[in-house]
């Protein structure tokens, strides 16, 4: 008899699908930290656009928005005030479209 008809069958595992996920479980931001000093004014500004552009792409995401062409600027500056920020500027709007562009 060969040895694999003699190993035992393994168990079924159980796939997201057949039970519930909790993902809106309560969670701790993450502690800030201050930035490192020394740079160019011009680094924290775009930092700080980057930041904000990842926490807008994440809200459109998670609002149903997955396509860069589905996120006018109205979308987007919609999105900012949903989820309490300031509105972003054209420069912010076109960063954001970028993300979603190249995280597929």
């Amino acid at each position: 008899m060969p040895a694999a008809a003699v190993k035992p069958k393994p168990l079924p595992t159980q796939s997201t699908a057949q039970r519930p996920v909790l993902l809106d479980l309560p969670y701790a931001p993450v502690e800030k930290r201050p930035l490192p000093a020394g740079r160019p004014r011009e680094w924290y500004i775009t930092h700080n656009r980057r930041l904000k552009a990842m926490r807008l792409a994440i809200a459109l995401l998670d609002s149903g928005v997955y396509l860069p062409n589905q996120a006018r600027d109205e979308t987007i500056r919609d999105a900012a005030e949903l989820i309490g920020v300031h509105p972003p500027s054209d420069t912010t709007c076109h960063m954001v479209r970028a993300l979603m562009r190249y995280s597929r």
